[in-house]
């Protein structure tokens, strides 16, 4: 028989290679069939719950590396908050109206919008938005998310739509909807106006221009002048109603060419070097004695006053601004305020209508070319340049956009803004500055644009009477919901109003009782604005949500739709906490996108690496800022999983001939303490950083116990007791019970974050329960005292002076392996005692013998062992027969029943 038969060696089948790719899939199969997300929730059935709330992604595509970040995310809190007792469910949920999806259909199914009524083609955006949420259903559960797949919520479903007019009579009946005409982004490119949350800013040039409009009223003057503007938008020259000027600035009538015009004082420095002329100053006034003077139209026969105006400043321009009320939000508040129409001589397209007379069917760019030839020829252009400017685009066509007037349906955002400010602060913002971002959001905010001109989406349930009168009427919704919850939306295009309106419905404004309906539909934004109704109290998740998370760009979005229809419907906030994300760019630090070819498609890591190192890389990035993914990172995070599993096979292969009901022993040495002590505060720490949110922390924290105090430390040191001693041996046992607490702790650890991979090592790991996901996480406390871990860091400190002395040994060619070596240390005092309790210390630095001596300083001195090497256990000791040492020679007649 061979000396190496009778080591107690590792045995275990769990394999060094993760085969991840291939692996996962059954892994999660088995999950299913096993109904692990219903077991973990049955267990906790009786305990408080926690309510993550999926903001709803775009069904449209498959999933892209942001995706994979988010659901990973929510997926590491759910079961962290399951481990640890609470009942979490996770409802994901699905957004499936707009545009992307009709524009969709055109281009990728061919489908010729015109050929079909208004319902066929409601139909026909339906089916392609199931096979969306299909595909990418099947792409989030690949990621290892648990949750209630087979009833997810999605906007386009029934009893949504349903509850989502619910939410919008809640808000007739408070009197926060109502129709006006006032400038809102438009899109020429989709013909529909935009909401905030759909405009993204480009560079884009644009003709600057600077113009007379020559006054009629000379007022505080003693000669004839003209008012100097500037506009970046020529076009909108044609709807000019006004010029605003601030009533506190001063302005000066200057000399320019030989001709007076008045500018803001505040501005003549950069309007100089700007027109490379001295313009010399010939009266100053007050900005508010010029109010209500009036001046001609550069272009047509038009008189026009000067007003005051809240939004006029001295950063660019020349302090006076061209007001058109129907083009500018700014403009039109001050025209309600002093009267002026609301003119808005451009159509859906973009283009100038007969209002613009000469302009009429020009597209607004060539109107800005014709308005500023007209306006030189006139003599009225003093200066045209062209700037590079940030300027809003329509995201999803990334075509600009413009402000235009049209008749929209809004709700008040200004009858909530108290209610919904204090909300604000009442919510734990993660990071911390989320909350003064959405502040100035809402602060800022008047009115929220709900109505969009387009055919895929829930139609706003507004009837007219014959007289034009728009019914809002809270029991009319109402009704129309009860239908829609029992027949879908398209009712609303297939049914007349008749058929809609309640049985024997009248109203004085249709005296033959004829209706019309409203041909708008909703915003899309509050179609998952709603979804606290409809994804979360409807499928019996209680209001508000505990937690909110999603990407940083939601705080103009999703938080912000939330928030109010939130305060609205249901008097308070829909969370009560806000968790962001960042983007992922690549890995230089740039935004990802197809048509540079620097997109990272995470269903290709998945197939390739698996769905853990996903995991992996997420819980270790700070997401709460902008991230980076490459390959050279992704290798980083295989290396680190690696380690891991690495780690935990070398212990289960340590417990193979250990059964912990029947072998455990707990009477344990300082070094057994030690590591009870160090895995107390990992566990711990981890679980502190779960509850803030901090997984790089937790991934940080179990790695360097592994590196350190496991692979480095315990693990190395272990190994003579594990191999050498017989199996029964109380300190060997002992050493066994606390490898098993160690992997059962970690194994319940890493579960939230790379779940596939804990629950293979759960499989191999002696246990009761099936699955690692149905044990808790808790807070430990073994009852050891402090002082224990308090002096083994002097004696680590130890350990790591004689490690480097051995490895000079080595070098010196003093010694070839370790356990040739005798170990002569010198230490104070205090530190030999310590270290005399710790017999055998041979174990502690992996030699074969330590002499400690007292001294004044700590110094370690290696020679080469005068002994022979034992052949069963490599130590250098005194020999018996069979070469093998005493202690070898006692536990194999222990083997043999001697």
């Amino acid at each position: 028989m061979s000396y190496k038969d009778t080591l107690n060696m590792p045995k275990t089948d769990f394999p060094m290679r993760g085969g991840l790719n291939t692996a996962e899939p059954l892994k999660q199969k088995d999950w299913d069939t096993q109904k692990l997300y219903q077991k973990r929730l049955e267990k906790n059935k009786n305990n408080p719950h926690y309510v993550l709330h999926d903001g709803p992604p775009y069904a449209n595509g498959d999933i892209h590396i942001g995706h994979a970040l988010n659901k990973v995310l929510k997926d590491i809190v759910v079961r962290d908050k399951n481990m640890r007792g609470l009942h979490a469910r996770y409802v994901p949920g699905w957004d499936t109206h707009g545009l992307p999806i009709e524009t969709a259909l055109k281009k990728n199914k061919k489908i010729d919008r015109k050929k079909m009524s208004v319902a066929e083609f409601r139909k026909a955006c339906e089916a392609y938005a199931y096979e969306q949420v299909d595909i990418q259903k099947e792409q989030f559960k690949r990621l290892g998310i648990l949750g209630e797949w087979d009833q997810p919520y999605i906007t386009l479903q029934k009893a949504y739509e349903a509850s989502q007019l619910d939410v919008f009579a809640s808000m007739v009946e408070k009197g926060l909807i109502f129709k006006g005409l006032k400038p809102v982004f438009w899109s020429p490119s989709s013909e529909t106006a935009l909401a905030e949350a759909e405009i993204e800013y480009h560079e884009k040039k644009s003709p600057s221009i600077y113009v007379k409009f020559e006054a009629v009223d000379q007022g505080p003057f003693d000669r004839p002048f003209s008012y100097l503007i500037w506009t970046t938008t020529p076009w909108t020259i044609p709807a000019n109603l006004a010029v605003a000027v601030d009533k506190t600035f001063e302005y000066a009538l200057v000399d320019l060419n030989g001709e007076a015009v008045l500018i803001a004082l505040g501005l003549k420095e950069s309007l100089e070097k700007l027109f490379d002329t001295t313009l010399e100053v010939i009266q100053t006034v007050k900005g508010e004695v010029l109010e209500h003077l009036t001046y001609k139209h550069p272009l047509f026969d038009r008189i026009s006053p000067v007003v005051l105006g809240h939004h006029v400043t001295l950063e660019s321009g020349t302090g006076l601004v061209h007001t058109a009320p129907g083009h500018g939000e700014d403009d039109f508040i001050i025209g309600q305020k002093y009267g002026l129409d609301v003119l808005c001589p451009v159509n859906e397209t973009g283009h100038m209508t007969a209002e613009a007379f000469q302009y009429e069917g020009l597209f607004v760019d060539d109107c800005s070319k014709e308005v500023a030839k007209d306006l030189e020829n006139s003599g009225q252009l003093v200066k045209l340049v062209f700037i590079h400017h940030p300027y809003p685009h329509d995201w999803r066509t990334n075509q600009p956009i413009i402000f235009r007037a049209t008749d929209q349906w809004f709700a008040s955002i200004e009858n909530l803004k108290d209610d919904l400010l204090n909300a604000i602060k009442n919510v734990n913002w993660v990071p911390s500055w989320g909350e003064v971002r959405l502040e100035n959001m809402v602060k800022d905010r008047v009115s929220w644009c709900i109505s969009r001109q387009r055919s895929w989406g829930v139609p706003i349930p507004v009837f007219y009477a014959e007289d034009k009168t728009a019914i809002l009427d809270k029991d009319v919704i109402k009704h129309v919901a009860s239908k829609v919850k029992e027949h879908g939306t398209n009712i609303w295009f297939e049914w007349d109003a008749k058929e809609l309106l309640p049985e024997g419905y009248t109203h004085p404004g249709s005296p033959n009782n004829l209706f019309t309906k409203e041909t708008d539909i909703l915003d899309v934004w509050f179609d998952s604005g709603t979804s606290h109704q409809g994804g979360m109290q409807d499928f019996g998740l209680s209001y508000p949500a505990d937690l909110y998370l999603e990407g940083s760009d939601q705080y103009r979005g999703w938080f912000n739709s939330s928030l109010s229809t939130g305060i609205a419907h249901n008097g308070h906030a829909p969370y009560k906490a806000v968790l962001t994300h960042g983007f992922v760019l690549d890995g230089d630090g740039n935004k990802m996108s197809k048509s540079k070819g620097n997109a990272v498609d995470p269903n290709k890591i998945m197939s390739q690496k698996g769905a853990d190192i996903l995991r992996l890389w997420v819980a270790t990035v700070d997401y709460q800022a902008d991230v980076r993914i490459s390959d050279a990172m992704l290798a980083q995070v295989s290396e680190t999983y690696r380690k891991i599993r690495n780690t935990m096979r070398f212990m289960l292969g340590a417990l193979s001939d250990f059964d912990y009901d029947n072998d455990a022993v707990h009477e344990h040495d300082d070094i057994n303490e030690y590591m009870l002590l160090r895995l107390e505060k990992v566990v711990n720490q981890s679980l502190k950083a779960y509850d803030s949110f901090a997984f790089s922390e937790v991934v940080r924290t179990v790695n360097q116990f592994m590196n350190r105090d496991l692979s480095a430390f315990y693990l190395d040191m272990a190994k003579d007791l594990l191999y050498v001693e017989r199996k029964n041996n109380p300190k060997r046992r002992a050493l066994q019970t606390v490898l098993y607490e160690i992997l059962d702790r970690l194994n319940r650890l890493l579960t939230p974050i790379i779940p596939h991979t804990m629950e293979e090592v759960h499989q191999y790991f002696n246990q009761k329960e099936a699955f690692v996901y149905l044990k808790n996480n808790e807070i430990l406390n073994y009852g050891i005292d402090e002082n224990v871990a308090v002096k083994f860091e002097t004696v680590l400190a130890i350990r790591d002076d004689v490690l480097k002395a051995l490895e000079d040994a080595r070098n010196e060619k003093i010694i070839g392996k370790s356990l040739e070596a005798s170990v002569n240390l010198a230490l104070p005092a205090e530190e030999k005692a310590l270290l005399e309790k710790l017999e055998p210390l041979e174990k502690l630095f992996i030699v074969s013998s330590v002499t400690l001596v007292e001294g004044s300083k700590r110094e370690v001195k290696i020679t080469m062992h005068e002994e022979e090497k034992c052949e069963r256990c490599w130590h250098h000791a005194p020999l018996v027969e069979g070469g093998i040492c005493t202690r070898c020679a006692f536990v194999l007649e222990d083997l043999n029943g001697k």
